[in-house]
């Protein structure tokens, strides 16, 4: 597989990336084994980024990413994230920071953290203290790259200011395109993108169901995509990329990757599946070229993305 530059700091990663939220929380029931699985096959095929966060599962998720991880260590690259807390509300207090980083390395069972992003911006701490600290990280060999998830332009630029920032993470997807104006400011600073929830929460993965086929813990059945009023709607639209997929002898998924690839060779997708043929399906987006009429295709079934909106 490729590699692409994320950001001006040395940071090489592999076109596609795996997400492993859905490994520990979100998403129905899990089986560690089969995870494990896939994360090893998503290595063999080719992939080199690997993104968890303290909160997919408190813990849970960085101690399954390590595991699968541990005898791949030297030839990959484990991001991970701070700053949300278990009423998913903002902490990112440098104390705390300090803590969940600490907390971190140990689930991980890793001496340093890759790439280490601020979660969500938290409006209750200036990110002049937040990016100060985690730079402290950087300093002493704990970090090597710094990130922000879901940040404004405004923030961005005062994170830039105070150490050099390697990648924005944000969702982006044929659905989810609400992140492109910040895509020439990235430009201008020299950031890379990391695209994750590519595949629209599984909208675009070829297998949506209507939101009662979900768990009740599942966080789809809150997703305005799956609202009855919006659903059909949306299940129109992904019947018109799937039959230009077809026509290109590819899955939805595939096509759906490959348009995010096509996007800029600094953005990275991550799509997460805990099923390692699907792992192999979708890594094969990286060898599906869209052409410009494609594109133009594309854009005219989705104009505006997914009706409804993420929520």
């Amino acid at each position: 597989m490729e590699s692409r530059t994320l950001g001006s700091q040395g940071l090489t990663v592999s076109a596609l990336g795996y997400g492993s939220m859905g490994t520990a929380v979100g998403y129905g029931p899990v089986d560690d084994a089969e995870s494990i699985a896939a994360i090893r096959r998503a290595h063999e095929l080719g992939v080199t980024l690997f993104d968890t966060a303290e909160m997919y599962g408190w813990g849970k998720g960085e101690r399954l990413l390590g595991r699968a991880l541990a005898p791949l260590r030297d030839d990959v690259v484990i991001a991970t994230k701070f700053g949300l807390t278990r009423s998913f509300g903002s902490d990112s207090r440098p104390e705390h920071i300090r803590e969940v980083v600490d907390a971190s390395l140990r689930n991980l069972g890793i001496d340093t953290i890759d790439v280490l992003y601020q979660h969500r911006p938290d409006p209750n701490v200036p990110i002049e203290d937040v990016v100060g600290t985690m730079k402290e990280f950087v300093e002493s060999g704990k970090v090597r790259f710094l990130g922000l998830s879901e940040a404004d332009e405004a923030t961005i630029r005062a994170a830039h200011a105070v150490h050099p920032i390697s990648v924005l993470q944000s969702e982006y997807s044929i659905f989810t395109r609400e992140v492109e104006p910040l895509l020439p400011v990235l430009e201008d600073l020299g950031i890379g993108f990391v695209a994750y929830s590519p595949l629209a929460r599984g909208f675009l993965s070829g297998a949506v169901v209507s939101r009662d086929g979900y768990e009740a813990n599942d966080f789809r059945r809150h997703v305005p995509w799956w609202a009855p009023e919006n659903f059909g709607g949306n299940r129109a639209i992904v019947g018109e990329l799937t039959d230009l997929a077809t026509r290109k002898g590819a899955t939805l998924a595939q096509l759906s990757l490959a348009w995010l690839l096509a996007r800029g060779g600094d953005i990275v997708p991550i799509p997460g599946s805990r099923n390692p043929l699907r792992v192999e399906q979708n890594l094969a987006a990286a060898d599906l070229t869209l052409t410009a009429a494609d594109l133009a295709a594309i854009d005219r079934i989705a104009p505006d993305g997914g009706i409804g909106g993420r929520g």
